[in-house]
């Protein structure tokens, strides 16, 4: 699996981690769907990334029951506090919450989940707490326009705002318009969340066929061609969701995949960037 500096932690993550969004939360289907957690370990995909909104807290004890019997420190995870919660207090006591459905021990990364009325300077002082009492190495930011993004990074002193975790796709490209190259130049991590648009990308059936011609010459999935175009970035990670085992292998495998220059001028061409404007968000 490749890796890559996460911003300016120091801390090499793979490329493609695993997202927990609309996870299923019972039967067989969450049985598999731990299943494949595990198998995307075993493949490299050790960044797990969750959020105490998921199913009210029932997808993070999901992943924790799917970690069982790891070594905690093979593991990158990830997890955030829902804005009506993240006032200083409350910021304390959601995460300790989710450590505990997680029974991680700590979290690796703790993000404010998007903005919240709650004063950012205070949430911000509240992850800088978590970092301080040893139960958060890292914190970051989701859903955050650039000059927002700034700001959260300059209430912390002695730890750095690792990421910003945002909507990017072929889609929804508005981040290459401005987020993207801030954040490189701050040293912050971007990663990108629903990257396969829910499918969204392959209904256009002209665009679908750059995909594809670019796939069978690669021998790959046009679902792997998408990652790949998405990783030409090089600040960049992202945390496809994949509930069947099938799908942890193909996303897996996108992290080998390079596309030459011709090939992302193609993507590029076939899914252009809309004009610039507030920054999407799912």
């Amino acid at each position: 699996m490749k890796l890559r500096f996460f911003g300016t932690t120091g801390v090499q993550l793979p490329v493609v981690g695993q997202g927990t969004w609309d996870m299923p939360e019972s039967g067989t289907r969450a049985r598999e769907a731990r299943e494949a957690i595990r198998r995307g370990v075993d493949l490299g995909m050790t960044h797990l990334d969750t959020a105490e909104m998921y199913g009210a807290g029932r997808v993070e004890e999901l992943l924790g029951e799917a970690i069982v019997g790891i070594p905690r420190e093979k593991l990158f995870i990830a997890s955030k506090v829902l804005p009506a919660n993240a006032s200083y207090d409350g910021t304390l006591a959601a995460a300790r919450r989710s450590i505990d459905r997680l029974g991680c021990g700590y979290l690796d990364l703790y993000m404010l989940h998007w903005p919240s009325e709650e004063p950012l300077e205070e949430t911000m002082r509240a992850l800088a707490r978590l970092v301080s009492d040893g139960l958060v190495r890292f914190v970051g930011v989701s859903n955050f326009e650039a000059d927002a993004m700034l700001e959260a990074a300059s209430y912390l002193r002695a730890t750095p705002l690792a990421c910003n975790q945002v909507l990017y796709n072929l889609s929804e490209r508005g981040i290459e318009h401005e987020l993207v190259a801030v954040a490189e130049r701050n040293g912050i991590a971007i990663v990108a969340y629903t990257p396969f648009a829910r499918g969204k990308f392959l209904r256009s059936r002209r665009a679908g066929e750059v995909l594809d011609r670019v796939a069978r010459r690669h021998g790959a999935t046009v679902h792997q061609v998408a990652l790949a175009f998405l990783l030409r970035l090089q600040n960049l990670f992202t945390i496809p969701k994949a509930a069947r085992v099938r799908h942890v292998d193909e996303n897996a495998a996108a992290a080998g995949l390079t596309l030459e220059n011709e090939e992302i001028a193609a993507i590029d061409e076939a899914f252009p960037r809309r004009a610039a404007g507030p920054l999407a968000v799912l």
